[in-house]
């Protein structure tokens, strides 16, 4: 059974905006939040990449989490939940509370039987973790600092340089005040997609999708073919990412592997996908995309809002390498003709890609390359990334709902600081009037994950 799968609603937090309109308005304007990382990581390490790309700080509170639901959930669910709110906002399905003091809802006029639950996620509550960790491993330290720095005040201390070493050392603790009770369900990978599903009290398939970088896209791709498939008739899908952790340890690790991008002299045009100066990807703090998809007809039935409609999802694993595509992209290019395959399309149809993009020295090499051998130079080309950075796991999901809004505006975003392309592609240089009516986005990851999906301009 191969059903119709609509997009109908939107929910998107992301570098430099809290909502999926501002974010839209800063994609065609051009705006990529870039800022110096936190001061106090650099207390820590030597970092060869010293930019990034926040979040904005967002009102919990007034996006509908409780106080107490801010001390139990790590943030990368906070945010999932909000932007599932928006999402579900946007498309027109209101909810109803159910339990006041849990902060739990009910979807009104929908079974939630069939309202499933996609979301992707690289790392899940990893942040969490490691600040509460913090706590178990350095209180005994700040309790014997503590005791220690009254003996080395006053009167003559033997050695004053033990005084400075100490306030120096104790300036670097950083914990939380207590250790998280709550701390197993903050860090489970899956609490991201199980926090949407208690929040709106649904009851179909809950699934969170850990493939890396692709992880969004995969979860899109599941809630599609679940409804395809007559398995749901509406499902919350996406992905989410929280990196920020308070020692910037997470930054080093990709800092390390030497993948991040080299801020030179001018940190704003430092980030440049496909160009042939880029040198790593933009770090970002975090994101979230929520999407709200539906069968065509329950969609009608309930006078959604169309946005876009899906109608092809592939993924392929490369078998090569952790950290590394393949060089020979055989696997990426056997996803792309399974992709247009699967939506009954050839390559010769699509109007525009949302590429992958990282800025990599080797990913952007070999992505250009399959697009132009695979595409040509018919589809427009641009990647997210250059505005907002990386957001791992939530990186796809926010470029799947680029997609779909730059095929219901007909317009999409620059691909910003591209000066000289690696390839001859048709790269989108400054917005404007694209005929946008068949579209790709892609991701790739590490460990190998290549997923896709096909979206149409929607029509009865």
């Amino acid at each position: 059974m191969n059903r119709r799968v609509v997009v109908t609603g939107i929910g998107i937090i992301a570098p430099g905006a809290p909502n999926a309109a501002t974010f839209w308005d800063n994609c065609l304007a051009g705006i990529a939040p870039v800022s110096p990382i936190p001061a106090h990581w650099k207390r820590y390490a030597d970092y060869a990449s010293t930019i990034w790309a926040p979040l904005p700080k967002l009102d919990f509170t007034g996006l509908g989490i409780s106080r107490v639901e801010q001390m139990q959930l790590d943030p990368s669910s906070m945010l999932a939940l909000c932007a599932a709110r928006e999402a579900l906002d946007s498309s027109r399905i209101s909810s109803t509370l159910k339990n006041e003091k849990k902060n739990t809802y009910s979807l009104d006029g929908l079974d939630a039987g069939r309202v499933a639950v996609y979301c992707g996620s690289g790392i899940g509550g990893l942040t969490s973790l490691i600040f509460s960790q913090s706590f178990h491993i350095v209180s005994p330290l700040a309790k014997a600092f503590s005791h220690l720095r009254p003996l080395l005040s006053g009167g003559e201390v033997p050695f004053p340089e033990a005084r400075l070493l100490v306030d120096a050392a104790s300036e670097d603790i950083r914990m939380p005040q207590r250790f998280n009770p709550f701390i197993v369900s903050m860090t489970m990978p899956n609490a991201v997609s199980a926090n949407i599903g208690i929040k709106y009290s649904v009851h179909g398939p809950n699934t969170t999708v850990s493939c890396a970088c692709s992880a969004g896209t995969v979860a899109v791709g599941q809630a599609f073919s679940a409804i395809r498939g007559d398995r749901a008739d509406c499902a919350l899908c996406g992905g989410v990412e929280f990196l920020g952790d308070e020692f910037g340890g997470i930054f080093r690790g990709f800092d390390c592997a030497k993948t991040l991008v080299n801020p030179g002299n001018d940190p704003h045009s430092a980030n440049r996908p496909f160009d042939r100066l880029r040198s790593g990807f933009l770090f970002a703090e975090g994101g979230a995309a929520l999407l709200v998809v539906e069968e065509l007809s329950h969609a009608l039935r309930r006078d959604a809002p169309i946005i876009s409609e899906i109608t092809g999802f592939a993924e392929t694993f490369d078998g090569h390498n952790i950290m590394m595509m393949d060089p020979e992209a055989d696997q990426i290019r056997r996803m792309l003709h399974l992709l247009v395959d699967s939506a009954g399309l050839t390559f010769s149809d699509i109007d525009y890609i949302n590429a992958h993009g990282t800025g990599t020295v080797a990913n952007d090499e070999i992505e250009a390359r399959i697009i132009d051998e695979c595409f040509g130079k018919k589809p427009i080309v641009n990647s997210t990334k250059s505005l907002i950075g990386h957001a791992i796991g939530a990186g796809g999901a926010i470029e799947t709902a680029v997609t779909a809004l730059s095929i219901a505006h007909k317009t999409t975003h620059a691909c910003k600081n591209l000066e000289a392309p690696v390839r001859d592609l048709n790269f989108v240089r400054t917005p404007g009037d694209f005929p946008i009516r068949k579209a790709i986005t892609q991701s790739f990851a590490f460990g190998g994950h290549n997923a896709g999906l096909v979206l149409q301009e929607y029509r009865g």
